[in-house]
């Protein structure tokens, strides 16, 4: 088993490297014991499908550090929409530390198990609130006052936009993570991206470092601020995307 866990994180740091990324040794501490909670909460609630060590390495890590083809995040303040059990934030703040990170998310025991991550791997100036994106999107506290907004959500483009877009400064950017292809989501997610003030700067199409994994990267720029109207009431950005 110790020589299967060493030659895995061999292979994390092999997919760091083709990323340029380097961690220290207390960082990579840090994705073991994160591994470690995941599994373990795991087991009493619904947070992956994906256990394995090496997929969880590939499809979650990895994948979550995958931002640095678009935009370094160093220094900036992000906000993970959907942050599920914490991808791609806690990947990303683990690997820069001097991020300023706001995890949103629906569910009150996935915000439990990231509050216990947090404390366990003794992060900071990281932070979770439990509530909908429809919601914190009009509050003057959270509206356009991110550098960046990531989010790898399972919902069409149009409507993430609407849930993403608002939480972004002028200037700042939403990176949407897909699995796959996303051509035809693209297209018919520009009129909601410009109806909320921003606009597809570059999109990003490759695989997971040692697989034939699919995944783009979208980055969307704010150049306008968000009309007052959206986020709409909650429920309808994903039941009548703009």
């Amino acid at each position: 088993m110790e020589s299967k866990f060493q030659l895995t994180i061999a292979k994390f740091e092999d997919g760091l490297k083709s990323l340029d990324i380097e961690l220290s040794d207390n960082q990579k501490q840090q994705f073991v014991q994160y591994y470690e909670l995941l599994i373990e909460w795991n087991k009493v609630m619904n947070l992956t499908a994906i256990t394995d060590l090496e997929d969880v390495i590939q499809k979650h890590f990895i994948d979550s550090l995958t931002i640095v083809k678009a935009i370094c995040p160093k220094n900036k303040t992000i906000i993970d929409v959907g942050t599920g059990a914490g991808f791609p934030g806690i990947p990303i703040k683990i690997a820069f530390p001097e991020t300023k990170i706001v995890l949103l998310d629906s569910l009150n025991k996935r915000i439990n198990f990231l509050n216990e991550v947090i404390h366990r791997l003794n992060l900071k100036e990281i932070r979770t609130i439990h509530g909908r994106a429809e919601d914190y999107g009009k509050n003057p506290e959270y509206r356009e006052q991110f550098d960046l907004c990531v989010s790898r959500a399972v919902a069409n483009l149009s409507s993430l936009s609407e849930y993403c877009i608002p939480f972004v400064k002028q200037d700042g950017c939403f990176i949407s993570y897909k699995s796959g292809k996303a051509s035809d989501e693209m297209n018919s997610a520009q009129n909601a991206i410009k109806l909320l003030g921003g606009k597809i700067e570059n999109v990003l199409e490759f695989n997971l470092p040692d697989s034939t994994v699919d995944r783009t990267l979208i980055t969307i720029k704010k150049i306008v601020a968000t009309p007052k109207k959206y986020p709409r009431t909650a429920g309808k950005p994903s039941r009548e995307p703009l």
